[in-house]
């Protein structure tokens, strides 16, 4: 499933395509993805203009100039693409949407913006969701209200970590990836940043130094930064906007590395994986404590 970065990267491909543009026509062709669309979501989103584009945690925010917002979740196998028209639009009066090709099986969203693009969500699985509401009852929606500060943000800082990791007996790996502590965090970077701290996994989180959690704030911000600056990761499905591959992948210290020599400078151990909730966690059972 994208993480953080990868859906930073998709709002960041879709931005210039929407931002301040209007959507022409919506297209809505099924009911339904991981839940059922909201009513008349095709009719709601014709003629909306998009006034900003953001994110939080793993969803992308597109707020509407109707008050409405509408999220979008890409869940597993998720794509936003954006298509240039075939054409000149100025050439077919206005019906810029004829331009395109007809949307494949699984494009089940597409959007027809006023200057001839095509925004497509494609969704192979249906994992993924969409759903509307009123911007300003943002903070209540019950996707976002439980979310804690983001990774990146000013909220998430040494001291809001230390307290809201005191006492907490669960492995530090299940708490960073615990959506109500930080928001955005997933099973790849965590790994990464870990691996830089020197910090286990298996760790218990409420038995590290103050020392030990106040190196990891900057640790994961850094990972983060620099797979956005990459693209994201290219695991499966994922893709960018413009349809090309994310390559942090290659940068990976431990991810999906097991049994191949630890990467810290003198350290002669290999990448162990271990299995915590159901989820593989890559670490260096040498340099990682």
């Amino acid at each position: 499933m994208p993480e953080l970065p990868e859906v930073e990267t998709v709002r960041r491909g879709l931005e210039p395509a929407m931002v301040g543009k209007r959507i022409a026509v919506a297209d809505v062709r099924r009911p339904d993805l991981r839940w059922p669309f909201p009513e008349r979501m095709a009719e709601r989103l014709t003629g909306a203009r998009i006034e900003r584009l953001r994110r939080r945690s793993k969803y992308i925010l597109g707020d509407l100039d109707t008050g409405e917002t509408i999220l979008i979740h890409l869940g597993m196998s998720g794509r936003m693409t954006i298509a240039a028209p075939t054409g000149d639009a100025k050439d077919m009066l206005g019906d810029f949407h004829h331009l395109h090709p007809a949307p494949e099986k699984h494009d089940h969203v597409v959007l027809d913006m006023e200057d001839g693009t095509r925004i497509t969500f494609n969704d192979a699985r249906r994992f993924g969701s969409m759903d509307m509401f009123a911007t300003d009852t943002g903070e209540t929606h019950k996707l976002l209200a439980v979310l804690g500060p983001e990774p990146m943000g000013n909220a998430f800082d040494e001291a809001y970590f230390k307290a809201a990791l005191k006492g907490k007996n669960s492995p530090i790996k299940s708490v960073l990836l615990d959506q109500r502590i930080v928001a955005g965090l997933g099973n790849i970077y965590v790994c990464e940043a870990l691996w830089r701290t020197g910090i286990s996994p298996l760790r218990k989180a409420g038995g590290l130094s103050a020392k030990r959690v106040a190196s990891l704030v900057p640790a994961i911000r850094q990972v983060l930064g620099e797979a956005i600056e990459s693209g994201g990761s290219s695991l499966k499905d994922y893709r960018q906007a413009d349809g090309e591959l994310g390559y942090f992948q290659h940068s990976f210290a431990v991810y999906g590395r097991e049994g191949e020599p630890c990467k810290t400078n003198g350290c002669a151990g290999t990448i162990r994986r271990a299995v915590q909730s159901g989820r593989s966690s890559f670490y260096c059972n040498d340099c990682q404590s």
